[in-house]
């Protein structure tokens, strides 16, 4: 066998929260009395995609020249999204079902996500990514909050799961995501959860759901 893991990302791959974080970013932005019209949300969503938190609201406080710091800006944002979370989220149709099958494949698998502490252990109390992941589950605090597309996540779960990271697969659902899984030296599965090909066109193998993988053939490197 070719790979002996898996390793996920969080926020649009194995956890719908896609709705969570456009409506956390228009709120966001419609209180301080600016239009969220559709050309500003497909060009914020275009620049923001698969970002950690920080960096996405840097990258909309210069877009739309916004006042305030970017920590200030952060705590805000934050807050409305974790408001958001307490309505419920939900597993990416096709997840668990595919999750059983990598667990008959006997290889490890973890979750190596932008998302920081909070939204982590939100998520996990929410659909106990415990139970699917154990103590596997690591955000960017684990690697002094460098983002993706920097493969710092990748390689340290990597590591933690004890595997090389040229054997392990990751899937990604974002083009900054795949880029960090990619430098890791990772075989990539750009899922298309966003319907937004784009996202996804420089993934080592595309899927529009978890259905569409064959898992056995990219275990043995085929």
């Amino acid at each position: 066998m070719k790979y002996k893991a898996i390793i996920f990302d969080m926020d649009g791959t194995i956890v719908d929260t896609e709705n969570i974080w456009a409506d956390a970013t228009k709120l966001f932005i419609e209180r301080r009395g600016i239009a969220y019209t559709g050309e500003l949300e497909a060009a914020l969503r275009k620049e923001i995609h698969g970002l950690a938190l920080h960096k996405s609201c840097g990258v909309i406080k210069d877009f739309i020249n916004l006042e305030g710091s970017v920590e200030d800006l952060i705590k805000e944002k934050s807050l409305i999204a974790y408001d958001l979370y307490k309505n419920g989220i939900k597993f990416i149709d096709g997840f668990e079902a595919f999750h059983c099958i990598v667990q008959t494949k006997n290889i490890k698998n973890g979750i190596a996500t932008n998302a920081d502490d909070m939204t982590v252990q939100l998520s996990n109390q929410a659909l106990n990514l415990s139970y699917y992941f154990g103590d596997h589950i690591y955000g960017i605090s684990c690697v002094g909050n460098i983002c993706k597309p920097d493969p710092a996540i990748y390689l340290h779960t990597a590591e933690k799961l004890g595997i090389d990271p040229q054997e392990c697969l990751a899937i990604e659902d974002s083009a900054h995501g795949i880029k960090a899984a990619q430098a890791a030296g990772m075989l990539c599965i750009g899922i298309n959860t966003s319907c937004n090909y784009d996202q996804v066109k420089k993934a080592d193998y595309i899927v529009d759901r978890y259905q569409d993988i064959d898992l056995d053939a990219l275990l043995l490197g085929i």
